[in-house]
């Protein structure tokens, strides 16, 4: 009977732990949310993936990332354990590239030169080239989702932090950030009879560090066609 109450004891405890131990994506300090980037160093070698050419562009785009290294559990030659090795960067869907990685370089197929799309220490998620825009309009346009800050202070940039939502040329030029500093992205979405890209983000409003039914939406649009990409707000409801 000890031996089961005592289980018990250890089984609750280690759920409080748990529960303790739950990272918010943002941490707040004196008040305010700190957007410094701090970034641990892990020794990664950063590898690229072969070259992508969305269809009726002039770029090559080259995802930049980390080698990936996974233990396993499996026995090889006496050995406890194994790693596997993973040089994949990305995942390519026609006009879509996703993943995690920390740059995309960019390079005119005439030239040899690439060029980063940002010195910035950053996480993209996707990059999705506006391919019903440039049929209609001529105008080559990539929408990116990313992390570009840790904002939930863990020394790291990673899909733990709050999602940001960017543009740039298919050259990979005035790469520009659309959504608000400590803005959470929800979605975006394009609407071509119009030009505009609309998105929605969360503002955690009563600072408790998590995005909740308790915070507020804002609700934006972008006209893709400007010459400058400027933010409007509306008021669906």
């Amino acid at each position: 009977m000890k031996h089961i109450l005592f289980s018990l004891v250890l089984f609750t405890a280690l759920i409080s732990c748990k529960k303790e131990e739950t990272t918010p994506k943002v941490i707040y300090e004196e008040g305010k949310a700190k957007s410094e980037v701090v970034v641990r160093v892990s020794g990664s070698i950063k590898i690229a993936d072969l070259p992508i050419l969305m269809e009726g562009t002039k770029y090559l785009i080259h995802p930049i990332g980390d080698v990936r290294v996974y233990d396993t559990n499996s026995k090889v030659y006496g050995s406890s354990k194994t790693n596997q090795v993973s040089y994949a960067i990305s995942n390519y869907n026609r006009f879509e590239i996703t993943g995690f990685f920390d740059n995309l370089n960019f390079q005119h197929i005439d030239s040899t030169n690439a060029k980063p799309l940002t010195d910035k220490k950053i996480q993209i998620q996707t990059a999705t080239f506006l391919d019903g825009i440039a049929a209609k309009t001529k105008k080559q346009i990539f929408v990116y989702t990313l992390v570009d800050s840790d904002t939930n202070k863990d020394g790291k940039i990673n899909q733990n932090d709050i999602k940001s939502l960017y543009l740039s040329t298919a050259s990979g030029e005035n790469f520009t950030k659309l959504s608000e500093e400590f803005q959470e992205l929800i979605d975006w979405n394009i609407i071509e009879a119009q030009n505009r890209l609309y998105f929605r983000c969360i503002e955690d409003i009563n600072k408790n560090g998590a995005f909740d039914k308790n915070d507020k939406v804002h609700y934006h649009y972008v006209n893709l066609l400007a010459e400058d990409w400027k933010v409007e707000m509306y008021t669906p409801n």
